[in-house]
């Protein structure tokens, strides 16, 4: 379980500095409006992620198959985007989505040869 803990951890701070970069990015080329759209998707991201791992924490010790709570989480955003006419919903929707980039990061990372051998 301690694996497990330290990966959801990086993937976590992987997130939260992909989050920044991209967030100041937006901000830079978009406007402030756009950029807290992202930032709304992405820290909905960052909440799903977490509830995710809960989920898988607790499979095998108290289930037997992970629960589709986390997913209410999406649609809940995807339905506030959209009725909501401050929002929009193209940068919510990806900045819900950083957390798959943290995923290709954390693939690309894991498949580079470490000095460490």
């Amino acid at each position: 379980m301690q694996e497990f803990y330290q990966l959801q951890q990086e993937l976590i701070i992987i997130t939260l500095v992909l989050i920044g970069v991209i967030f100041a990015s937006v901000w830079i080329f978009y406007s402030l409006n756009i950029a807290l759209n992202y930032l709304l998707g992405a820290c909905t991201g960052v909440v799903y992620l977490k509830v995710l791992a809960r989920n898988v924490e607790q499979l095998g010790k108290q289930k037997q198959q992970i629960g589709k709570s986390h997913l209410a989480i999406f649609i809940g955003l995807i339905i506030v985007a959209t009725q909501w006419n401050q929002l929009h919903v193209l940068p919510v929707f990806l900045g819900f989505l950083t957390y798959k980039a943290t995923l290709i990061v954390y693939m690309f990372r894991s498949l580079m040869p470490s000095d460490s051998h």
